[in-house]
């Protein structure tokens, strides 16, 4: 049985338990001794490990995806924890319990699906608000959407988290458009914005642990959502092409840039909006996720890589 959760580490403590192996990495030492990298996984973070000893006896004990029971220790290494691991004993499946080592959403999936389906009938254009209805009353779908991650890591990452994320973006659509924004087709918006992530229902595997499915590497979820999205216009009679042309847009531009993984960038207000309200959702939650896992005795926050920078703690609050 799982005691020992990641969250509660602390410099200097000795580790025994379970978890699962979410990435394994050979590398050098600057004399050419191998040493491994890997990075162990409970619902509550993950955190990096390296096995300095022993590296070959040890290594053919354990593959990545495994459960494994560890000994280790925690230390410090540029202002981040991690663990010396000195053991390593692969877990069989059936002698785990799977909770203790997915992250789930803090919020009930039903009721955040409640409150999606209550916005998506305010949609007027009849069009739009049948295709979001089409999947509304698609069993399948709807049960990978209130459970699937937004993300491997950055933000969201975890069981709920893109019902979460779609539900978030969207109302932020309202409020950005009520509030300040005129002449916004609020129909359009509002329908891209619960569609524009729908791919990653398919993106991703996330039955051990999340990480990228085949489809997912190979397509990425903004293909897999455009595909998805035509196969309910088809059963739509008579869908506007322009209607249609303008919502694959929203889809396709979400991300902003080529690099970032969209095709196109955004080339309409509705896009553009779209791509800023996704980004912004992102970035808030990542940086909340990051301040509840720092260090609550200090002022500033280790580096936090994906934006390059460290954040202040001293009035925030999560």
């Amino acid at each position: 049985m799982k005691t020992l959760f990641i969250e509660s580490f602390v410099d200097g403590q000795s580790i025994q338990d379970i978890f699962i192996v979410t990435e394994k990495k050979w590398s050098h030492k600057k004399d050419g001794e191998p040493f491994i990298q890997i990075r162990l996984t409970d619902r509550t973070g993950s955190i990096r490990g390296v096995i300095w000893d022993n590296v070959k006896t040890i290594s053919d004990n354990f593959d990545h995806g495994d459960y494994v029971q560890i000994e280790a220790r925690v230390t410090t290494y540029r202002d981040s924890l991690q663990l010396t691991v000195f053991s390593v004993k692969r877990i069989l499946a059936e002698n785990i319990n799977p909770g203790d080592f997915i992250p789930k959403c803090k919020r009930d999936p039903a009721q955040m699906f409640h409150q999606l389906q209550s916005q998506s009938r305010t949609v007027a254009n009849p069009f739009l608000n049948t295709l979001l209805q089409k999947f509304w009353e698609d069993t399948d779908f709807v049960e990978k959407f209130c459970i699937a991650p937004a993300a491997k890591k950055m933000h969201h990452a975890y069981l709920g988290g893109l019902l979460e994320h779609t539900l978030s973006v969207s109302i932020l659509v309202d409020r950005v458009i009520k509030c300040h924004y005129r002449g916004i087709d609020r129909d359009l918006l509002l329908t891209g914005a619960m569609l524009h992530d729908i791919g990653k229902i398919h993106e991703y595997e996330y039955t051990t642990f999340i990480d990228y499915s085949d489809e997912g590497r190979l397509l990425n979820h903004i293909v897999i959502g455009l595909r998805m999205i035509d196969k309910k216009l088809l059963s739509i009679p008579d869908f506007p092409r322009d209607t249609g042309q303008l919502l694959r847009h929203l889809i396709v531009s979400h991300h902003g840039i080529r690099e970032y993984g969209s095709p196109e960038p955004p080339k309409t207000l509705e896009a553009v909006i779209l791509h800023y309200l996704d980004d912004l959702d992102s970035k808030i939650m990542g940086i909340r996720e990051f301040l509840e896992k720092s260090d609550p005795s200090l002022e500033w926050t280790s580096y936090f890589y994906p934006m390059e920078r460290q954040f202040f703690k001293g009035t925030a609050s999560c």
